[in-house]
């Protein structure tokens, strides 16, 4: 018995550190520095997303960012926009791609998006969302598809990301989510390509 408790009050104390570990960026004077409006990636605009819809974070220092998650919102770009401006939603992504190929950031990629329905994978990976219906091939247009691939590629790029589909990833593939999106009408191979072209 005396065991067992040494034991629990260790694996405690283990758990206990390293989740003071993420929370050390909170310590005033720490943090990154950070300016309103600061994009990650260049050519975006800056569309504020709701503070209640994501949480404050540095990564990657306090979590590595090792995946992108491919979404489809199921609607068009301001739909996308409104919903992830309203603090009552409770998710938003980093980034929403219009069907023209213009990208708008919502969130810094330092903080954790409520994108992916898995705190794991919210806490691991970069959002992308895509005017479209995962139903409907046409609304996916080869701007489109080429402005995600840019910026998914540069996303890799700078955390050193592997470009495959271990790690690039649809929100479907994400454990214990009850989303469908991007959808079987999302070209995976064309899109690929245009990422690793990137």
């Amino acid at each position: 018995m005396l065991i067992g408790g040494a034991a629990a009050v260790l694996g405690g104390g283990v758990l206990a550190r390293e989740e003071l570990g993420h929370l050390w960026y909170r310590v005033p004077g720490v943090a990154k520095p950070r300016k309103e409006g600061e994009l990650d990636y260049a050519g975006s605009e800056w569309v504020a997303a709701s503070s209640a819809n994501w949480r404050r974070a540095d990564r990657p220092d306090d979590y590595t960012i090792d995946r992108v998650v491919i979404h489809v919102v199921q609607g068009s770009y301001q739909v996308a926009l409104k919903v992830f401006r309203d603090p009552g939603h409770g998710a938003a992504s980093h980034y929403v791609v219009r069907k023209d190929g213009h990208v708008a950031q919502m969130i810094r990629e330092l903080d954790v998006a409520y994108h992916a329905g898995n705190r794991e994978y919210n806490e691991r990976s970069i959002g992308i969302e895509h005017e479209g219906w995962v139903d409907n091939a046409a609304s996916f247009t080869d701007a489109m598809y080429r402005s995600s691939a840019r910026l998914t590629a540069d996303i890799c790029r700078r955390y050193a990301i592997p470009v495959d589909r271990e790690h690039i990833i649809g929100h479907v593939e994400v454990p214990g989510t009850d989303h469908t999106d991007p959808g079987t009408k999302w070209d995976w191979d064309r899109y690929m390509k245009f990422v690793r072209d990137a």
